[in-house]
């Protein structure tokens, strides 16, 4: 025993007590009661003492409403994509290319041949009148028991068909399809005089040859104003009357036979 306490005196002598051994157990069995109960309670208003001056800034309060975020870009009246109002668009005929003014002013050119043509508005691709004039002249004809529409529809189309390549070759400037379209519909109207003059009487006679040939002259006479006036082709009205002439010829022939 003398030997086994001289070994134990040899040790290393140092401060560790039975005090120090029993608060070492009771942080451990606080841990593990921590462990068994997971929903303890922490004091959070503790603040952390780990943080680094100058690492992290701090973040600028938050100024806006919630729900409500401050705009970062206010697009002004005229960048906005539609109109504050509908105040501000344009009329839906507008839109369409429907515009009566120029509608009544080109009927009032074809019914006034001696009147000089407007090459602006005669310019335009209006097909709302020529529409309008077709079904009246297939009405007309439809009053004497003649279901033509499809002639009438067919011939306009050939016949426009026709003219356009031809204005394309004469003029210098060129033309589209639909303003030969239009002017030829335009110029329509007074065939529609002369079916309906094949309502009240007979057209097979000396009379109704006649009124035909005065009726083509009109349409043909009114259909090349309107073209040189658009297309600028001074002195070349009788060579785009012929043309004209003929494909008026046709629907005279419809409306007497």
């Amino acid at each position: 025993m003398a030997g086994y306490d001289n070994f134990n005196t040899d040790f290393y002598q140092s401060s560790y007590s039975v005090d120090d051994q029993n608060h070492g157990s009771y942080a451990y069995s606080d841990t593990e009661g921590q462990a068994k109960n997971p929903y303890v309670q922490y004091d959070y208003s503790q603040t952390m003492g780990y943080s680094t001056p100058g690492v992290m800034q701090p973040q600028q309060p938050y100024t806006g409403q919630i729900f409500q975020p401050t705009p970062a870009f206010t697009p002004t009246a005229a960048q906005s994509m539609y109109g504050s109002s509908f105040d501000d668009e344009p009329p839906l005929l507008e839109e369409l290319g429907i515009n009566f003014d120029h509608i009544w002013q080109k009927t009032l050119t074809v019914l006034h041949p001696m009147k000089m043509a407007d090459g602006s508005i005669m310019n335009e691709t209006d097909l709302a009148g020529p529409m309008v004039f077709c079904l009246a002249f297939g009405a007309t004809l439809l009053l004497t028991g003649k279901i033509q529409f499809g002639y009438v529809y067919g011939i306009s189309a050939i016949g426009c068909l026709a003219m356009y390549c031809l204005l394309n070759l004469m003029s210098m400037t060129g033309v589209s399809f639909g303003c030969v379209a239009s002017v030829l519909g335009y110029c329509l109207l007074p065939m529609i005089l002369l079916s309906g003059f094949g309502v009240l009487f007979s057209l097979q006679g000396l009379m109704g040859i006649v009124i035909s040939a005065t009726i083509i002259s009109w349409c043909s006479f009114s259909a090349s104003k309107i073209f040189i006036s658009a297309l600028a082709m001074d002195g070349q009205q009788l060579l785009v009357a012929y043309p004209c002439a003929l494909l008026y010829g046709v629907f005279a022939l419809i409306s007497v036979f």
